[in-house]
């Protein structure tokens, strides 16, 4: 059985990486979902408080390829989902 972290509560102003249209960011407030795949992102600097930048997204809408501080990764929408995000204002 995999263990999955706990969700935490959503605050209305939060949103999911996947749901960024190409060029808008966001800072990451919190993983959720199934803990292999949290702690790959965080790994990978998926942590509260990195600037996320979506940059492109791919004609059926999933990979997606976003900027983490600066590095590029490209990422499964059902991964994207786990980032949780304030505006980076």
């Amino acid at each position: 059985m995999v263990s999955e972290s706990p969700t935490p509560e959503i605050h209305v102003s939060w949103r999911a990486l996947d749901s960024l249209a190409p060029g808008q960011q966001g800072a990451v407030v919190a993983l959720r979902g199934p803990e292999a795949v949290t702690t790959k992102l965080a790994e990978a600097g998926f942590v509260p408080g990195a600037l996320i930048t979506l940059v492109r997204r791919a004609p059926l809408g999933s990979p997606l390829e976003v900027a983490v501080d600066g590095a590029r990764f490209t990422l499964r929408a059902e991964d994207a989902s786990a980032v949780l995000l304030h505006d980076a204002r």
